[in-house]
């Protein structure tokens, strides 16, 4: 089993940056892929992003695609999602989630969820 931890929500403007925090516990941390995904008002749960459990493939939305930096750090249990030039559609809470699939954008085959973050980006 593995717990997750979401942090470094917060308000911005339009073209700022944040570095969210994914920390998870467990020592099969390691063994699983890692993804981002973001769920706004009224609107239907969307992926972000993922990576592979050993760090060493990534893969993005088209939407954060050039944006958007997904990395892990397995020493220290942690994934990241460097969030650069916000638009006020990037407004969502950001979930990030665990997954014994690989490099799945599905998230019914994600089996442990953090609790969410806020990111709210202002025009």
């Amino acid at each position: 089993q593995v717990q997750l931890v979401e942090s470094g929500g917060g308000l911005v403007q339009a073209g700022d940056s944040l570095r969210l925090s994914c920390a998870g516990s467990g020592r099969a941390y390691r063994a699983y892929d890692i993804g981002w995904f973001r769920q706004a008002p009224g609107k239907e749960r969307e992926f972000v992003a993922v990576i592979r459990r050993s760090g060493s493939s990534t893969y993005y939305a088209d939407s954060v695609k050039g944006r958007f930096t997904i990395s892990r750090d397995n020493a220290k249990n942690t994934v990241y999602l460097q969030m650069n030039s916000l638009k006020p559609e990037d407004t969502a809470v950001y979930y990030c989630a665990a997954t014994d699939r690989r490099m799945t954008t599905i998230g019914q085959e994600y089996d442990y969820w953090g609790q969410g973050t806020q990111v709210t980006v202002s025009s």
